[in-house]
Formats: C-alpha cells, sequence, structure tokens
C-alpha cells in the first residue's frame, strides 16, 4: 500500500499533474471504489447476528460510530474553528478489517469480545459512509458555500434531502425487485431448475450486481446500495476479497497523486489523537461486562484503511486539503494502534481468553463461527 502511495505521489510530482480532483471523471471513480467497499463491508453483516445481538448492534452504530464521529468532529471544530473540519470527524471514525482480523486472533480476546468487535466492524463502514453525506451537507451550509453540493446531494434544501432519501429508497426497492425475480428463476435452492440454469442465473445476478454498483456510484447513491447490499447477495467466493484489495490500491494511488498539495502536519495529528481518543471513549459501553484484557484491547482497537483513504478522496473536491489532513491522521492512528497492541501483547496474561467470563449486562450469547464464515450465537 506504501508503494502504491508513493507511486501516485511521484507520478504527481514528476508530471506536474495538479488539480486532479476537479476533472470529471474523478468524483466517479472515486465513488465507484467507496461503492465496492460498501458492498464488501455490507456483505459482513448476519441477519443471524443482528437479531441475536440487537442491543449490541444499536450501542454500535448510536455510540461506536455516530457519537464517535460527532466527538472527531467537535475537537476539531474547536481546535480550528473552520466547518471544513467536521467532516474528518466521518472521515476516520470507522474501524479498518486488518485491524479487527489482527486483533481477534483467540490469544488476545475472548469470543464474546470478538463478536463484539466483529458486529462493530460490519456496522461503521456503512454508517460512515451515510454520514459523510450529511456532515458534508452540514459543512457546506456553515461555510455559507452555495456553489458547491455535498456527494449525493442534489442541492442543501430539505427539499433536496427528502429527494435524494427517495432516489435512494426507489434503487433499494428496485434491487429488492430484481433480487426477488433472480430467486424465482432459480437462484433459490429449492428452485426447480437444472444446473446448466442455476449458473446462468447465478452469473446473471453477479452482473446485475456490478451494475447496481456502477449506477450508484454514478448517481452517489451509497444508501439505497448499502440497503442492497444486505439482501443483495449472489455467491462471489474470493472476488469480493480481491476486488476490496484492488479498490485499497487504487485507492492509496490517487491518496498519493493529491499529496502532491501538501500535507496538513498540524491538523493531521490532531484529528488522528482526537480519533484514538474517541474510540477509547465509545468503547466504554461496547465493552461493558468484559474481562479488563478485552477491554483495554478493544479500546485501542482505532485503526483506519480502506473506508477512510476512499473517504478523503470523495471529500478532497468541496473540501480541499481533506486528503494531506487524513493522511497524516491515518499514519497517527495507526502508529498509535501498532504501539498500543505490542504494549498490551506484552502484557497480557496467558490463556486469559479461556477463562470463564461474568454475566453479561447486554445479554450477549456466545458465539460460534459457522461454515460461512459468519458468527452466529449459540442457541
Amino acid at each position: 500500500m506504501v508503494a502504491a502511495g508513493l507511486a501516485g505521489l511521484l507520478l504527481a510530482w514528476g508530471g506536474h499533474l495538479h488539480g486532479l480532483e476537479n476533472s470529471p471523471s474523478y468524483l466517479l471513480l472515486a465513488a465507484t471504489l467507496l461503492a465496492v467497499g460498501l458492498v464488501g463491508s455490507t456483505r459482513d453483516i448476519s441477519f443471524a447476528d443482528v437479531r441475536a445481538h440487537l442491543s449490541t448492534v444499536l450501542l454500535a452504530v448510536t455510540v461506536g460510530v455516530i457519537v464517535k464521529a460527532a466527538l472527531i468532529a467537535a475537537v476539531m471544530f474547536l481546535a480550528f474553528d473552520d466547518p471544513a473540519v467536521l467532516v474528518l470527524g466521518v472521515a476516520v471514525a470507522q474501524i479498518d478489517p486488518l485491524a479487527v482480523a489482527a486483533m481477534s486472533r483467540p490469544d488476545r480476546i475472548s469470543p464474546r469480545a470478538r463478536a463484539i468487535l466483529s458486529i462493530w466492524a460490519s456496522f461503521d463502514d456503512p454508517v460512515t459512509v451515510l454520514l459523510t453525506v450529511y456532515f458534508s451537507a452540514f459543512a457546506l451550509q456553515l461555510r455559507g458555500d452555495v456553489a458547491g453540493t455535498a456527494p449525493g446531494m442534489l442541492g442543501h434544501d430539505p427539499v433536496d434531502l427528502l429527494l435524494g432519501l427517495a432516489a435512494n429508497l426507489a434503487f433499494a426497492a428496485a434491487a429488492w425487485l430484481l433480487w426477488h425475480v433472480l430467486q424465482v428463476a432459480g437462484l433459490r435452492p429449492d428452485a426447480p431448475v437444472t444446473p446448466r440454469r442455476r449458473a446462468a442465473v447465478r452469473w446473471t445476478a453477479v452482473a446485475l450486481l456490478i451494475l447496481l454498483v456502477l449506477v450508484a456510484a454514478w448517481q452517489f447513491l451509497m444508501l439505497g446500495l448499502a440497503i442492497a447490499g444486505l439482501f443483495f447477495r449472489p455467491r462471489l467466493g474470493p472476488v469480493v476479497g480481491r476486488s476490496t484489495q484492488a479498490a485499497y490500491l487504487i485507492a492509496t494511488f490517487l491518496l498519493g497523486m493529491l499529496l502532491v498539495q501538501g500535507v496538513r502536519v498540524l491538523q493531521g495529528v490532531v484529528l488522528g489523537l482526537a480519533a484514538v481518543a474517541a474510540h477509547m471513549l465509545v468503547s466504554l459501553p461496547l465493552s461493558r461486562g468484559l474481562p479488563a484484557v478485552d477491554r483495554r484491547y478493544l479500546a485501542s482497537g482505532q485503526q483506519n484503511g480502506l473506508t477512510a483513504v476512499i473517504l478523503a478522496l470523495v471529500l478532497q473536491r468541496d473540501f480541499p486539503g481533506t486528503v494531506g489532513v487524513v493522511a497524516t491522521a491515518i499514519v497517527v492512528i495507526n502508529s498509535v494502534h501498532a504501539l498500543a497492541t505490542a504494549l498490551l501483547d506484552r502484557r497480557r496474561p496467558p490463556g486469559h481468553s479461556d477463562r470463564p467470563l461474568p454475566a453479561d449486562p447486554v445479554a450477549l450469547p456466545r458465539m460460534r463461527e459457522n461454515p460461512s464464515g459468519s458468527l452466529d450465537a449459540e442457541r
């Protein structure tokens, strides 16, 4: 990833490329990358998990994402007194999946802590993407920018907001109708069709998913795509992971190209430290009732990656300098995360994750991994 960013920086510097974010195709490419990442994150959400851990899901969405983004935005606004910095709190409010994978090692945290972290990480990407639209509109209004328009918004008026919401809901409804037709046509496991027809329907479903991603990126219908991602799930195998990895490489390359405009070290450092502190604060209600070691690991779990990079690319056009701030903040956040994890690993008592846990005040059942890779509650 570092090599991709450096390659982009060198290309922009050597080719004297400036104003990339103002090109007509830039926002479409950034929105496409965001849509690909959004589909990947929503596929990790299991309805069985939602039903079994509804209270944890609500805490993850409200406290773990919305409150955290608001806290970071408030710190940035108080520190720099600029409405444009409000959107920065959203850009770094999510947890990178790589941090979740590393933190979820059985020798680090207990199964219940892994379940909480998995649910938190599954929901924070879609929610931060949606918050970006509305925080951007609010920041543009405070800035008095009548020309700028937040991504996915027709304008600043409440009517424009309602029209945008209606367009997203219509998109999701169309996706549901397509999925229902595909189920009837042979995608449903018990549908009486030949293997050849079933294979043809599956390929059709994949093609339609690609079309939905492109349309959502074109019109920035990220709310509609997030809803569609909850049910429009053709079998893709390793394609999802590879697509997400490719999107990360491309996004990092673009980030490097934009860094030729410079970085904002002070704002980036403050943003990074604010994100770490906000995550530690909001982790308290989410980790309530867990052993002390689990609580410490969850409190140090803030790390940023794909979504933060792509959101910075999307916001750069209306909020110049966003990339320079977010890139610095990512370095700060990930450095703090690496240092904190290393210190916790040294202090971790052996075999702590196998110890019996106290009663959970949010009634979170123990989790097991099913063959599909998602977490289900033990009945």
